[in-house]
């Protein structure tokens, strides 16, 4: 008799209404939106900051070059020594001084240039007067040399090469970016799927097996199917919580930014900030469109389709190899020594995608490792928005569709000897002994 519906509905119920499954369903989502508020508005506070620098130029290159901001005002110091400046804005708890010391030529300037400060400045209050000095230099030495600033200004083009197929599809160096971070988001997705819920299948074999319940369940079922109703049934709570998550989630960031006026975009580190002033100066709007024109040339259905076989199948793959390491162990402590062979294919298929798949996604080493079943739905999901022919995905699932079949049968035997095995730590070779029983 065929006891798998069972099974799956004793596990995914078993799971759902567990008091810690109930509490970090709903706690988890709190939490992390409760950090990303308090970090947000930390940052809002760290922009918000009003700050006034005093400059003193010696050289009076630098003239009208610092125009005061929203939260920066600059203050001209003039006719001051260096010592009676510093001591000035230590009076005025200034934010620092800017001192820009006498130079013979415009060539010694840059090794003039010095920041005082109380304490140690933010990163990108001094990349931008940087930028402000190195323009204003630049400017001065070319008029120096009798090259007139507006002609060279007007002089200057951007060149945006199009991109297009033999077949005519076209496409920018945004649409790498973005097909990137598609593949990207649906690969470390499934990796942390796999480690979250795969450990999880893990603890309910080996807290079945401890508390010797198993005996009973094992005298009426099959061990394949205890050991695929458990996956299947695992993986149901885990969607049930993630998609929770992904719902309160959503829900309680709107209600974050709108009730305390919180903006989270404001989350964002120095090297972002440098980033986005960069954006800023190349023209945020033509940003925007070739984004949104990039999202808009994705194969989104075939996305989305490849997605849901690959992560099932990549799920699967790895939960059958979990459930057998639960098996063969009496406790969490000895699965430590199998855990090494299963999380090293998943870490190299996470590296290889991000090294090799953004700089030649039809490559050698992208295609090869795209066809392994236990790196192939990490890759091959990465590369698919870079164009893969359909019968590559497909003799990618069949692959990894037949691997996954090998795999339930070989944790299947571990499985059915290993939960009746008790007060021995197992090896390899024990492992090896339990296939031909």
């Amino acid at each position: 008799m065929n006891h798998l519906p069972l099974i799956i509905k004793r596990e995914y119920f078993t799971k759902v209404k567990n008091k810690s499954f109930i509490v970090m369903t709903f706690l988890s989502p709190l939490i992390m939106i409760a950090l990303i508020a308090v970090v947000a508005y930390l940052s809002q506070l760290n922009n918000d900051k009003e700050r006034t620098l005093s400059v003193l130029d010696e050289t009076g290159y630098l003239e009208g070059v610092f125009q005061n901001t929203e939260n920066t005002t600059y203050t001209h110091l003039n006719g001051l020594s260096l010592d009676d400046a510093i001591a000035l804005v230590k009076e005025k708890e200034d934010y620092g001084l800017l001192y820009i010391g006498k130079a013979n030529s415009l060539d010694d300037v840059s090794g003039n240039v010095k920041f005082y400060s109380e304490d140690s400045p933010s990163i990108s209050v001094i990349s931008g007067l940087e930028q402000q000095i190195e323009k204003r230099l630049k400017e001065k030495k070319l008029e120096k040399d009798g090259v007139s600033i507006a002609q060279i200004e007007a002089s200057q083009t951007n060149i945006e090469i199009e991109q297009e197929s033999f077949e005519g599809e076209k496409s920018s160096k945004i649409d790498n970016v973005v097909k990137l971070a598609f593949g990207g988001a649906a690969g470390y997705l499934l990796f942390m799927f796999i480690i979250i819920y795969g450990n999880m299948i893990m603890r309910s074999v080996i807290e079945e097996k401890t508390s010797r319940i198993i005996e009973v369940i094992i005298s009426s079922v099959k061990p394949i199917q205890l050991m695929m109703g458990k996956i299947i049934g695992t993986s149901l709570a885990g969607v049930t919580q993630f998609a929770i998550w992904v719902i309160l989630g959503g829900v309680l960031l709107f209600i974050v930014s709108a009730i305390f006026g919180i903006d989270l975009a404001q989350v964002q580190s120095p090297q972002q900030e440098i980033m986005n002033q960069a954006m800023q100066a190349d023209g945020t709007q033509a940003v925007a469109e070739n984004l949104l024109g990039a999202i808009s040339n994705l194969p989104m259905t075939n996305l989305i389709i490849a997605f849901l076989f690959f992560f099932i199948g990549g799920y699967l793959l790895y939960s059958s190899l979990y459930a057998a390491i639960g098996a063969a162990v009496d406790n969490e402590t000895d699965t430590q020594q199998f855990m090494l062979p299963i999380l090293m294919p998943l870490i190299l298929a996470v590296y290889v995608g991000v090294f090799t798949v953004i700089e030649d996604p039809h490559g050698t080493v992208s295609t090869v490792f795209s066809f392994i079943p236990f790196t192939s739905p990490v890759v091959m999901l990465m590369r698919i928005p870079f164009g893969v022919p359909l019968w590559q995905q497909g003799l990618s699932l069949l692959l990894l569709i037949g691997t996954f079949i090998f795999t339930v049968w070989f944790a299947a035997k571990i499985y059915r000897v290993g939960i009746l095995m008790y007060g021995k730590k197992p090896t390899y070779k024990e492992l090896f002994k339990w296939l031909k029983y």
